[in-house]
């Protein structure tokens, strides 16, 4: 199993929306790719068609959703088109799944990112989700088990917040939405701690040496 930092391994597969390279096709973009354990299930249905009704957020992010379950290329399209013509739930109908969902019946891909859990099944994907940054670097994974659906809105937050850290060299606290206040790395010594402390920063204030925020709302 690939671990958070290091490159997320390299594979080309046959999806519902053909063939992709990864990560070639994805340069310069962030990926979320998810797992699922089989097509034509309850919980899994339910994920897709949030993750579907997003995927618009999603995109507006420079990220790229691929799915991915074991089973045949065939199960994957009968299964989508029967969300889009049959499933209603929770005011979502005629949902219409348009990112790739791979077909990994040789369990190749599912293999490399370590999406098997033999003590939960040896021939089903567990609900992985690998965050993946646009230098194809692995930035979280998130592992759910077989009974429970994912958050789709946290992990949107989750994206935020990576994007966030990136481009502003900051940290996210507890339950940060995005407009909530930001958290200023922590000092790496008593002088700059003190320093920290005393500077004059617009919108920051310090909770104690090691605690400093920054106000990222006008109240």
């Amino acid at each position: 199993m690939p671990l958070i930092g290091e490159d997320a391994p390299s594979f080309k597969a046959v999806t519902t929306a053909g063939e992709i390279n990864f990560p070639r096709d994805y340069k310069g973009k962030w990926v979320i790719l998810f797992s699922h354990p089989a097509d034509f299930t309850p919980v899994c249905t339910t994920e897709f068609m949030t993750f579907a009704s997003m995927e618009n957020e999603f995109n507006a992010l420079n990220c790229q959703l691929i799915g991915l379950s074991i089973d045949s290329i065939y199960a994957h399209i009968a299964w989508l088109r029967t969300i889009k013509e049959k499933i209603e739930y929770k005011g979502m109908k005629d949902v219409e799944v348009t990112f790739p969902v791979i077909a990994d019946l040789k369990m190749e891909v599912a293999k490399k990112f370590g999406m098997l859990q033999v003590t939960a099944s040896d021939t089903q994907a567990v609900r992985a989700v690998f965050v993946i940054d646009p230098k194809a670097k692995i930035r979280a994974i998130l592992y759910y088990p077989l009974s429970t659906g994912r958050n789709i809105a946290e992990i949107k937050r989750l994206l935020m917040a990576l994007q966030k850290a990136d481009a502003e060299g900051v940290a996210t606290p507890a339950n940060w939405q995005p407009g909530d206040d930001v958290i200023i790395p922590p000092p790496g010594s008593c002088g700059v701690a003190k320093q920290r402390m005393e500077a004059a920063e617009e919108g920051k204030y310090c909770l104690d040496w090691f605690m400093c925020l920054r106000k990222e709302r006008t109240e």
